[in-house]
């Protein structure tokens, strides 16, 4: 609320909104999502082709600003996966998406064939197909492409 009022805030933590200023702040405010398993793969796909633009671009402050972004929501996704008070579902959910978003920091050039493969492997399937078979038809969407 301050920083949207243009007052500067010194302060950082993993639910604190990262400070982003202009060109950047229109392509980065709603980039990240993650309330449910399709949602957090279309967000790292976002976050990919913008930090790619940005490379492209030799825009180093973009392509930062993407990395931090990433990093802020992985914090977050693990923070919510460890938190007792939400439903063990949410809990395992939020851990995988954590993981999504360690998988892209680490190695950005291989995550589209990993998340692939891991949606297919027997382990998801048994954790996360039952409760959300849109999964299925979303890889099957990106292996058309």
């Amino acid at each position: 609320m301050l920083r949207a009022a243009g007052v500067a805030v010194d302060y950082e933590d993993c639910f604190a909104d990262l400070a982003v200023e202009e060109p950047y702040a229109s392509q980065l405010r709603e980039a990240v999502q993650f309330r449910d398993l399709v949602t957090a793969e279309a967000s790292i796909r976002k976050l990919d082709a913008l930090y790619r633009e940005y490379a492209a671009a030799q825009d180093m402050r973009g392509a930062a600003l993407t990395r931090r972004l990433a990093v802020k929501a992985k914090s977050r996704a693990e923070s919510l996966g460890a938190n007792p008070r939400v439903s063990e579902w949410k809990r395992r959910e939020k851990t995988e998406i954590a993981s999504w978003f360690r998988v892209w920091l680490e190695s950005p050039d291989l995550f589209a064939d990993w998340i692939e493969l891991r949606k297919k492997s027997q382990e998801f399937q048994e954790r996360f197909e039952a409760r959300q078979p849109s999964l299925a038809a979303e890889g099957e969407i990106h292996r058309r492409r």
